[in-house]
């Protein structure tokens, strides 16, 4: 038998982001609603389909497929019994009252906009849509790890969330593109927010979550509800509120996505490791911790996650995140540790995560008696870093002033405070 695949269905699936079985999913309850009975389709009926096996459906299953589609079998690449599937249909063969109406309808369109310039009519939104903003997404994430904390960085991620809400009133879509975009929105938000943490922003942070929030409510998404709420943790951690910054990181930790993904439940358990350090509790620092190791070690690489998880959680984050905790405790031998490590495995593009590493090393340095290194250690922090990065300029100015309580007079002041002039006059 002739099985020319379907690829106008295959084409619909991937634009509209569909697989095999969420498509058959889609169908099982508009047929449900049709019919009063749950269809019984799944993946591999709709492989049957795309592969050309089956190129007309039964009549209750098209309709509920051309409900989920919006579009008519026929457009969806399908073919009738008794049409060959590489013959088209003859062009005689075409209803003229359908063709005297598509012409009407396209004279009446072209006559509306003439008249009414500036609107636009109608679009499908698709899938493509949403990657050509997801892709936009992943520059800006790009920007955030080379420079962190910007305004510039803030305001491109809250302007792209509006785009994609925009996107959402520009035409038509399904539900599931719909839920994409809300995510998207989401995402965008909560990297705005990011953005703000890093750069002690913490009332415009607050403004962003609250927004980030309801869009990922709207999306479903378990990961950028993760995400939203693991980045309120961080959030309060640094304000100093740790009992605030528990509670948000423990909405991410018990979300479904932390038991099935065990490298959102490292995630998850580091920073809950961070928040104890900073609550000066060393039980429950070094317990999260290990735990955090054990899950990261558990977690299968191969596995799909979102652009944002891939581009910054690995072994250096988790031992960045050990090094600030246990510089909070006073373990400064240990965070020294975590410290070297960290730079050793920080993949190149995270330039703002090793300036602030550098930094912390320098303190963990200083705080065990070694100026002279602790000093070599600070200047090796690129200038742009130590003078446009709020977080990095607060750390090292706090670096400075403990070099000058330790040791007063010492050479390593006067290098200190020659090096820091020089970033003064770059700036």
């Amino acid at each position: 038998m002739d099985t020319t695949r379907n690829t106008v269905l295959e084409a619909w699936m991937a634009e509209h982001g569909y697989s095999s079985n969420s498509l058959a999913d889609a169908v099982n309850r508009a047929l449900e609603q049709l019919t009063g009975r749950h269809g019984g389709l799944d993946g591999s009926s709709v492989r049957d389909w795309k592969a050309g096996r089956v190129t007309w459906p039964k009549s209750a299953t098209r309709k509920a497929l051309e409900g989920v589609s919006g579009l008519p079998a026929i457009a969806l690449g399908f073919v009738p019994r008794g049409r060959p599937s590489s013959t088209p249909a003859p062009p005689q063969q075409e209803d003229p009252d359908m063709k005297r109406r598509t012409l009407v309808g396209g004279i009446a369109a072209a006559a509306a906009a003439a008249a009414a310039p500036g609107t636009a009519s109608p679009r499908r939104i698709g899938m493509s849509d949403v990657n050509r903003l997801n892709k936009r997404f992943a520059e800006i994430i790009a920007s955030d790890h080379r420079h962190g904390g910007q305004l510039g960085i803030e305001q491109q991620a809250a302007e792209l969330a509006n785009e994609a809400l925009n996107l959402q009133n520009a035409g038509s879509a399904t539900q599931r593109v719909r839920s994409h975009l809300y995510a998207s929105a989401a995402a965008f938000r909560s990297s705005a927010m990011w953005a703000a943490i890093d750069g002690r922003r913490y009332d415009d942070a607050k403004a962003h979550m609250r927004e980030a929030q309801a869009l990922a409510e709207m999306s479903g998404d378990q990961a950028i509800k993760f995400r939203i709420w693991s980045h309120a943790g961080t959030m309060y951690r640094h304000m100093g509120r740790p009992a605030d910054a528990f509670a948000a990181n423990d909405v991410a930790r018990n979300l479904h996505l932390t038991r099935r993904d065990p490298l959102f439940a490292s995630l998850g358990l580091a920073r809950q490791g961070a928040i104890h350090g900073a609550a000066h509790d060393r039980t429950g620092t070094r317990r999260a911790f290990e735990q955090a190791q054990d899950a990261m070690l558990r977690a299968d690489p191969a596995d799909y996650r979102p652009v944002w998880m891939l581009a910054f959680y690995d072994q250096a984050e988790l031992d960045h995140l050990a090094l600030s905790a246990h510089l909070a405790l006073g373990d400064y031998s240990t965070a020294e540790f975590h410290a070297h490590r960290c730079l050793s495995a920080l993949r190149p593009h995270m330039v703002r995560s090793r300036a602030i590493t550098t930094t912390r090393l320098a303190h963990a340095q200083l705080a065990q008696g070694a100026p002279d290194t602790a000093t070599a250690t600070a200047m090796k922090v690129p200038a742009d870093a130590a003078t446009q990065h709020a977080r990095v300029t607060r750390m090292l100015q706090e670096f400075g002033a403990a070099l000058r309580a330790t040791a007063p007079g010492s050479s390593s002041v006067q290098t200190w405070t020659e090096h820091a002039a020089t970033w003064r006059m770059a700036a």
